[in-house]
């Protein structure tokens, strides 16, 4: 069973995404919180697997939450933040932070729940256009100085930012496998090398990280 906690200031915001995904025979919503400063010990208590928070509150909003979230709790969960607007600076901000996605709250049902499976398994990337096109918009056009330095201490390989590439394309592993001719266990041993040396969690901090060192640019 995958397991979900949702945080929204907004009732019928969460009333909607729990209806939507309890409608499914392998997803259970375990909690609900009204703003980011009650994530930490529901998070703690119900240990969720995904955690769909929105990324405008009140007193503690998305970003921080997340940030706070994945700096203090062991094993955090994957964390999906929920926006009205796709092209917003704070959804930038809260993936920067550490949050493995977006998703719209217009989104249609099918939508939610292929969100919510897809960040749980780790494998493919969210929304990947919709990544770039927001790292085109807040991010630094060539890259950070500071990005570039970490992509340089990470001293990739070629293969692994070939790898690289093609995460932030959005390929699945197996897409991957297939580009470059090798076995899916290949890849998925150069996506964790890729991970390691870049001190990324998953798949979508690898990405923003490729971005903001210039590696990979949002047009490309």
């Amino acid at each position: 069973m995958l397991t979900v906690l949702l945080v929204d200031d907004e009732p019928l915001v969460r009333a909607g995404l729990r209806a939507v995904l309890e409608a499914q025979p392998d997803i259970e919503v375990v909690g609900e919180a009204a703003d980011g400063a009650a994530v930490i010990p529901l998070v703690r208590q119900l240990r969720p697997d995904v955690v769909a928070m929105d990324v405008r509150m009140p007193l503690m909003d998305g970003i921080e939450a997340t940030r706070t979230v994945l700096r203090t709790v062991p094993d955090p969960p994957k964390i999906i933040v929920v926006t009205t607007f796709e092209n917003d600076e704070y959804v930038y901000g809260a993936l920067r932070a550490g949050a493995d996605g977006f998703l719209l709250k217009r989104a249609r049902p099918a939508e939610i729940v292929h969100a919510v499976r897809l960040v749980a398994e780790g494998d493919s990337l969210l929304f990947p256009a919709a990544v770039r096109q927001l790292a085109a918009a807040y991010g630094e056009a060539d890259g950070s100085a500071e990005g570039r330095a970490a992509l340089e201490r990470a001293a990739l390989t070629e293969r692994e930012g070939d790898v690289l590439r093609l995460v932030a394309r959005g390929l699945s592993n197996a897409e991957i496998a297939a580009r470059l001719v090798v076995g899916t266990e290949t890849v998925k041993s150069h996506v964790s090398s890729v991970l390691a040396k870049l001190g990324a969690r998953d798949r979508t901090q690898a990405v923003i990280a490729a971005y903001e060192s210039g590696f990979v640019s949002p047009g490309g």
